[in-house]
């Protein structure tokens, strides 16, 4: 096996839809940025853990967020991991940018 297939093997998948933005943030994400996101979650990953993240979030239509992160801090209070964002594509960055200015006027 090359070392690309390797790596895509390894990694875990996060995928999650949400009927809301406002449910996306409350429910699971507590904290995104440009640059990584908190995940709630009680069933964690080792920190250097490669994850393929996919977010669908209903904003005025249905947008996903997909990239490629990395699992870089784990919590036990609140629950859940820090992961950095290591690959998204311009349209996912689009997307969170949005999402950023979006919740910066609730």
């Amino acid at each position: 096996m090359d070392e690309g297939k390797k790596r895509i093997a390894e990694r875990v998948t996060i995928n999650k839809e949400f009927e809301s933005f406002d449910a996306f943030i409350q429910e699971y994400v507590t904290n995104i940025s440009a640059s990584g996101v908190f995940i709630k979650s009680t069933s964690v990953l080792p920190v250097g853990t490669r994850v393929n993240l996919r977010f669908t979030v209903i904003m005025d239509d249905i947008e996903t967020i997909e990239g490629i992160g990395e699992v870089v801090r784990v919590e036990k209070d609140p629950p859940g991991m820090g992961v950095v964002f290591r690959e998204l594509s311009a349209y996912s960055k689009d997307l969170i940018e949005k999402l950023l200015t979006h919740r910066s006027t609730l």
